[in-house]
């Protein structure tokens, strides 16, 4: 046990990225279920289907879950009131200021982490008030930073500066990428491609088939010089995007065509350079059990390489 399991009041470290669409009752609730910690997306913009998906969790699960809120994206504080009325505990906000919510939230009881993609994000969201941090690196898929900072190095230059407990997010995996999030100051993890990937993933076979016949570089970022910046596979719809070097969100209106159509140029498929490691689909209880076995058996094979 450490602070993250200790906060999330779940077995494992193991957070599912809350990914638009498709973080949903049926995803969440396996990884609560598989001894992770599930969360709920709010990003589609779909308030009522989110607010039905969060209902839908306690008849799926009786393991906690979270739920996450993407600031600039929310029409209106109707989801603000909602966590709190389901007695929600843990929220991640993204996409914004935390300072906007942090006091409805945490004047709920509601504990909150910040999703960061670099040191001054960090260090702003501190001093917010969050209770802790998911920090991105650029490895992840959707959307990112346009100043391409890797995980590890962002990792350790955020905890030089703050105690705070962090949840690390992009390129993670297996045991092994979780170890090395540790050994750089993480105490958690958050994996989104693995779980888009999973069988218990909503997500049509084209795109998690897609996933796992890609290499590591397999994606593109696109639209560093404009607003979304995202990370994505490399399709032809991508590459078009790529070409032109710019991109609006009407780009992404095709996103559940490809999601649940498998349409894989209906839109960009928002995915992270983990697919390289990524060789099959696999249970999400297959999916953490593996994880927390490698770490395992890292962490305890460590001391033999001390000098």
């Amino acid at each position: 046990m450490n602070r993250i399991t200790k906060i999330l009041n779940s077995k494992y470290p193991i957070i599912q990225a809350p990914m638009g669409w498709i973080a949903r009752s049926q995803l969440a609730s396996a990884v609560s279920n598989a001894g992770g910690f599930g969360m709920i997306e709010t990003s589609s913009g779909e308030t009522e289907m989110c607010k039905a998906e969060i209902r839908a969790m306690n008849g799926l699960t009786n393991k906690p879950f979270g739920v996450n809120l993407p600031i600039l994206f929310l029409r209106d504080e109707s989801m603000i009131k909602l966590v709190v009325e389901e007695n929600i505990k843990f929220v991640t906000t993204s996409a914004g200021d935390p300072a906007k919510y942090i006091h409805i939230l945490k004047d709920a009881g509601i504990t909150v982490f910040h999703a960061v993609p670099s040191l001054a994000g960090a260090l702003k969201a501190v001093n917010a008030g969050v209770d802790g941090l998911v920090v991105e690196g650029t490895e992840g898929g959707g959307f990112k930073s346009p100043e391409e900072v890797g995980l590890y190095v962002l990792l350790q230059s955020i905890r030089k500066h703050t105690d705070i407990p962090i949840i690390a997010a992009g390129g993670i995996v297996d045991g092994v990428g979780m170890a090395a999030a540790f050994a750089a100051g993480a105490e958690g993890i958050q994996m989104g491609t693995r779980f888009v990937s999973s069988k218990e993933s909503p997500v049509h076979d084209n795109f998690k088939n897609t996933i796992i016949n890609s290499d590591e570089q397999g994606t593109y970022i696109l639209n560093k010089k404009s607003k979304p910046c995202i990370r994505a596979l490399k399709t032809e719809f991508t590459k078009k995007i790529y070409d032109d070097g710019i991109m609006d969100m009407s780009s992404l209106k095709g996103i559940k065509d490809l999601y649940f159509n498998g349409d894989m140029n209906a839109a960009p498929a928002l995915a992270g350079q983990s697919i390289g490691l990524i060789e099959e689909v696999k249970s999400v209880d297959d999916i953490i059990s593996s994880t927390i076995d490698e770490f395992n058996t890292i962490c305890k094979n460590m001391h033999s390489y001390i000098f």
